[in-house]
């Protein structure tokens, strides 16, 4: 495998922050117009016709400012090139501008138009009595007021072998994988039974093994009709033995049920 396919330079571009990507597009732009500039620059002074300047860095000033114009295809006239070299430069730089821009927008576009989720997850995963036991649950909650439906979650446990020190991975069960509606919030549970790989576990046990809880949540979103990803994970250190969620729901005017996602993080350690 190249180096640029392990990069996936398209996939990179199109899961990075906004941020992250108007910072990059924008050094680009940078870079690049300074590389013309410098190739004007060698061109000699008579490269730029129009230009006034006397020292070299005056030189180049108008030498980077002709090449944004020529990169954006402005061209406010003041500048022209003068001469073989630096018009074979001005050719190349047009055509790179126009197929820039168009590759920019078209990141734009895909990132614009890619549906993702937002889903909060609780800070805290917990084990807590569960009927006649103890489960593991984390709690998640949609951040949008688009409706995901058929919400389906998976969870992984990660733990290192004491003897071999290699890492194996347990699929938990879950008292529901799925639900079909996902307007408010939903509690995971993993009921630590018979058949749980975390039967008989302690905290020093998950802490030995350097466990890691791997969740990943899909689902359909109504507006696009596309399926969505969501993923997270819990350390060992950040699963609270003892406790429970606190409640979230909230009665309003009408008769209508909301819930507070400023509690979603809270816990109550129950007594021993």
């Amino acid at each position: 495998m190249s180096i640029f396919q392990s990069l996936g330079m398209y996939h990179y571009l199109l899961t990075i922050s906004w941020g992250q990507f108007y910072s990059l597009a924008a050094a680009s732009y940078f870079v690049t117009n300074l590389i013309f500039a410098a190739g004007y620059y060698l061109c000699g002074p008579g490269a730029l016709q129009g230009s006034t300047a006397t020292s070299g860095f005056d030189r180049y000033l108008d030498a980077f400012f002709f090449s944004v114009q020529t990169l954006a295809t402005i061209g406010y006239g003041r500048l022209t090139p003068n001469g073989i070299p630096a018009n074979m430069i001005v050719s190349f730089e047009a055509l790179l501008g126009l197929l820039g821009f168009a590759v920019i927008t078209g990141f734009l576009f895909a990132r614009f138009s890619r549906p993702t989720m937002r889903i909060v997850f609780s800070h805290h995963a917990v084990v807590a009595p569960y009927r006649d036991m103890t489960a593991f649950e984390f709690r998640i909650a949609n951040q949008r007021n688009s409706q995901l439906v058929n919400v389906e979650a998976t969870v992984v446990l990660s733990m290192r072998d004491a003897v071999t020190g290699k890492r194996k991975f347990f699929a938990l069960e879950l008292e529901r994988k799925n639900v079909m509606f996902f307007p408010l919030h939903w509690i995971v549970v993993h009921p630590i039974d018979e058949t749980s790989p975390m039967k008989g576990m302690t905290a020093k046990d998950l802490a030995e093994g350097d466990a890691e809880f791997f969740v990943l949540l899909s689902a359909t979103d109504e507006v696009f009709s596309q399926t969505v990803h969501a993923r997270s994970s819990y350390k060992f250190d950040e699963v609270v033995w003892g406790a429970k969620f606190s409640d979230m729901f909230q009665n309003i005017e009408g008769g209508r049920i909301a819930i507070d996602l400023r509690n979603i993080h809270e816990i109550q350690r129950l007594k021993a």
